[in-house]
């Protein structure tokens, strides 16, 4: 077991306060890891740092970005397994789904590098002001916004950690990380990679231990210009609250519907329900968790599902065939348990699964549930699906749209009438025909409406509002052409 320290201003430090914590597996209970107890002091220290590095960092050329990020990448790739390893281990998350994260780390980062070294600005018609001549020329330039604090959740450690720090870094700007505290390890060896690339000191930082003490100093800090948070629709609401004048950008909670009208494929539907309701144990932001089904199809879309979801194999992150890990937490396992009791209390009916051993809970299928109910209106964040029923596509998308959320949604048709008015009235910010949400390109733009969040994700999208347009006017003489 490796103890892991701070990184401020490049060199890798311990907590002013020397206080430490183990990291462990939420499947077993193994110490996996040791790392540094960060309080305010080394949130201070750590942006003290940034801001220094950022002196440097913006005042590097595009160029000489791109190739420090590109040999990231590089180290990226060749450590893959040893990331997808150690995610594993203090996520609970199979090692299958893992080194399929764990792959993913370069491509995000060589694509960060290439958004950030192609940053276009525009020229202005000035001579379309009256008054004017030719005697101006206008236009834009990017600029970086400063230093960025990303703070991640823990059921993505490496891809959500790289969609916030790779376009952050190829942009100019200097970061500090705040990576989940249950799931520290991950983002520390991601970080790694950056130093071992050459990235100056101070450029990227991170600070590891608990939320809400470091993570407050962090946000509130005026020399930050910039938070990128994922997590709890809660928890940014609070961040938004303290954080002052400055950019946001809020990945938030979610209960995604799937709407399954009666001309859909039901085979493709619950093939694909299958694997989008129960992936990391159902810990995504865009898990398939309402399912809306026309009412004329219920039963033949239960009959098809049930046996797709029983042959889901969960248990041991390393074992053999397991596909669905732990949850992250005994605690996480109870609540989800509980959820779901109260569902069949209230009138449900239990399908299939919902057996829970320890932090392991077999996925379920909960069906009749009232889609006003809270298993269907909050986010579950679970390896379960809520069956509720529409009598026709306008009822459908009303349930769709009932939640305070609206990050991302699925529709199962064959009818164009109806995919186009899904696409059109559907109040989520992606929108999948044929599938469900839980698909995602990283190129894409990421980001939900209402309470899901603001701002997007994804290189181009992040780059965008990691940057700030400046737009400069050059006045010569007033000339005419006699």
């Amino acid at each position: 077991m490796k103890a892991q320290s701070l990184l401020i201003g490049g060199q890798w430090v311990d907590a002013k306060g020397h206080e430490r914590e183990d990291v462990t597996s939420p499947f077993n209970g193994d110490v996996v890891g040791n790392i540094a107890l960060a309080r305010p002091a080394d949130a201070e220290r750590a942006i003290d740092a940034a801001v220094v590095g950022f002196e440097t960092w913006r005042r590097t050329p595009a160029h000489a970005r791109f190739a420090i990020l590109t040999k990231a990448a590089a180290l990226a790739d060749e450590r893959a397994e040893d990331i997808a390893q150690i995610m594993s281990r203090e996520n609970g998350k199979s090692i299958l789904e893992a080194r399929g994260e764990a792959s993913r780390s370069g491509d995000i980062i060589r694509l960060s590098a290439f958004e950030g070294s192609q940053l276009y600005g525009d020229s202005l018609p000035l001579d379309a002001n009256k008054g004017t001549g030719f005697d101006k020329i206008g236009f834009t330039i990017h600029q970086p916004v400063g230093v960025i604090v990303a703070i991640s959740p823990f059921n993505y450690p490496a891809l959500l950690v790289l969609h916030k720090i790779a376009p952050a870094l190829a942009a100019g700007n200097a970061v500090v990380l705040k990576p989940a505290r249950a799931t520290p390890l991950t983002a520390l060896a991601v970080a790694q990679c950056f130093v071992d690339a050459g990235l100056p000191d101070g450029v990227l930082n991170v600070v590891t231990g608990g939320g809400s003490d470091v993570g407050d100093a962090l946000v509130r800090d005026r020399r930050v210009r910039k938070i990128s948070f994922t997590g709890s629709t809660n928890v940014g609401e609070h961040i938004a609250s303290i954080a002052g004048v400055k950019k946001l950008s809020l990945e938030l909670g979610a209960s995604g519907p799937v709407i399954v009208l009666d001309d859909a494929d039901i085979d493709a539907a619950t093939t694909s329900i299958a694997l989008g309701g129960y992936i990391n144990a159902g810990q995504v932001c865009i898990s398939a968790q309402r399912i809306i089904v026309h009412e004329k199809i219920v039963d033949d879309f239960i009959a098809s599902l049930t046996p797709k979801v029983e042959a889901i194999r969960v248990g041991d992150p390393f074992g053999d065939g397991i596909t669905i890990g732990s949850m992250i937490s005994r605690a996480e396992a109870d609540r989800v348990t509980e959820s779901i009791r109260a569902a069949i209390s209230a009138g449900a009916r239990l399908v299939t699964g919902g057996e829970q051993d320890g932090s392991v809970i077999q996925p379920a299928i909960v069906a009749d549930v009232d889609p006003y109910s809270p298993f269907a209106q909050d986010e579950l964040f679970g390896p379960a699906v809520a069956v509720s029923t529409a009598r026709d596509i306008q009822h459908a998308i009303e349930l769709a749209n009932s939640t305070a959320y609206g990050l991302g949604a699925g529709v199962f048709t064959n009818n164009m009438s109806n995919t186009i008015r899904a696409i059109r009235e559907i109040e989520s910010g992606v929108v999948h025909i044929n599938w469900t949400q839980l698909w995602r390109a990283d190129l894409m733009p990421y980001g939900g409406f209402k309470s899901s969040g603001i701002g997007k994700e994804g290189p181009r999208s992040a780059i965008a509002e990691m940057t700030e347009i400046k737009t400069v006017i050059m006045h010569g003489t007033p000339w005419t052409n006699n």
